[in-house]
C-alpha cells in the first residue's frame, strides 16, 4: 500500500525540507547500523500507544547505552510539530536515533552527541483494504542477529526476506528458526485454533510488538483463551485464523501461507473480532469517539 512522505523532516534539532536533510558520511548509524528507531501510528493527527511507544523506545536506546538529551515530552513536541508542519491526519512517524558521528571504531565511544532524525508519512490505517481482502505471506528462513528484542536499524535480514515475498507476489513473510515460527519480517505473528489465540512469548528472539501487547490485553478482556508458545509451520497452515499486526496496519488478517489457504481463504471471526475492538481502542485514546 503505497504511502505519502511528508515535505517537512526534523535533522538534529532542525525542521527542514527532505531535499535539504543531511547527515554525515561517519554517522555511526551509517557505518555500523549503530541506532534504534521506533514506527508510531497517528490517528486524527495524534499519536496511537504513545505510552507504549516510549516504554519500549528508551529500552532499545538503553540495551545498546545511548543516552539521548531529550525527555518524552520533548520528544512527543517534535513528533506534534511534524504532523502539523505536514498536516497528516492519518499515517505514522519514523524516528531513528544513532550514536552520533565519530571515526571509525567498533567500541561504543562516550560522549557522542547522538544523530536525532525524525519524518512523518500518509497512509490508511483504520479502513486499510487489505483488512478485508486479507494478505497472503510466505515462509522463510530467519537469518537475523540474536537480539531482536532491540528495534535495531540493522535490517538487511528483514530486507532479503521481505524482498522474497514480494518477488513471489506475497505482502509479507514469515520467519522460521529451528523449527519454529519466531515472527513476520516486519510484524507480530498469531495463529488461532480452537478458540486458543497462540503466538510466541517474548525473548531476545522477537521484538516486543507493541500491538502484539494490546492484542493480548483484548483478547484476555473478550475471555479468549492465549497460549504463549512457540508455533511450527505446520501449525499455522491447519489453524483456524491467521493474522499478523505492526504499527500501520493494527492486525491484517492472513489467508494464504505457502500457496495453502487458511480457513479456505477466509477472514475467521476472532480475527474480525480482534481488529474491531483494537479499532475501539486507538478511536478513544485519539479522541475520534
Amino acid at each position: 500500500m503505497a504511502s505519502k512522505l511528508g515535505e517537512i523532516v526534523y535533522v538534529n534539532g532542525k525542521y527542514m525540507d527532505k531535499k535539504d536533510a543531511k547527515i554525515s558520511i561517519f554517522d555511526r548509524g551509517f557505518i555500523f547500523g549503530d541506532g534504534i528507531y521506533e514506527v508510531v501510528p497517528i490517528i486524527n493527527s495524534n499519536l496511537a500507544n504513545k505510552d507504549d511507544f516510549w516504554e519500549r523506545f528508551t529500552r532499545s536506546l538503553n540495551e545498546i547505552e545511548i543516552k539521548l538529551n531529550f525527555n518524552k515530552e520533548q520528544v512527543l513536541e517534535i513528533i506534534y510539530n511534524l504532523i502539523k508542519k505536514n498536516n497528516i491526519i492519518e499515517g505514522a512517524v519514523y524516528l531513528e536515533i544513532t550514536r552520533g558521528v565519530a571515526p571509525r571504531n567498533f567500541i561504543f565511544l562516550e560522549d557522542l552527541e547522538p544523530t536525532f532524525v525524525s519524518f512523518v508519512y500518509e497512509c490508511e490505517i483504520l479502513n486499510n483494504p487489505l483488512a478485508k481482502s486479507g494478505i497472503k505471506i510466505i515462509s522463510t528462513d530467519d537469518l537475523r542477529w540474536k537480539r531482536r528484542d532491540i528495534k535495531s536499524v540493522s535490517l538487511l535480514a528483514q530486507c532479503i526476506a521481505k524482498t522474497k515475498a514480494y518477488k513471489l507476489g506475497a505482502n509479507e513473510c514469515v520467519m522460521i528458526e529451528n523449527g519454529h515460527i519466531t515472527e513476520g519480517g516486519s510484524s507480530s505473528f498469531f495463529i488461532v485454533k480452537d478458540d486458543v489465540l497462540i503466538t510466541k512469548p517474548l525473548s531476545n528472539e522477537i521484538l516486543p510488538g507493541i500491538r502484539r501487547k494490546t492484542i493480548l490485553k483484548i483478547a484476555s478482556k473478550l475471555n479468549l483463551k492465549v497460549e504463549e508458545r512457540n508455533i511450527t509451520l505446520d501449525e499455522a497452515y491447519k489453524a483456524d485464523e491467521v493474522f499478523m499486526s505492526a504499527a500501520t496496519w493494527v492486525l491484517l488478517p492472513v489467508i494464504q501461507i505457502d500457496d495453502k489457504p487458511i480457513n479456505g481463504g477466509k477472514i475467521g471471526k476472532w480475527t474480525k473480532i480482534l481488529r474491531d475492538e483494537y479499532v475501539e481502542v486507538i478511536k478513544k485514546e485519539v479522541g475520534l469517539i
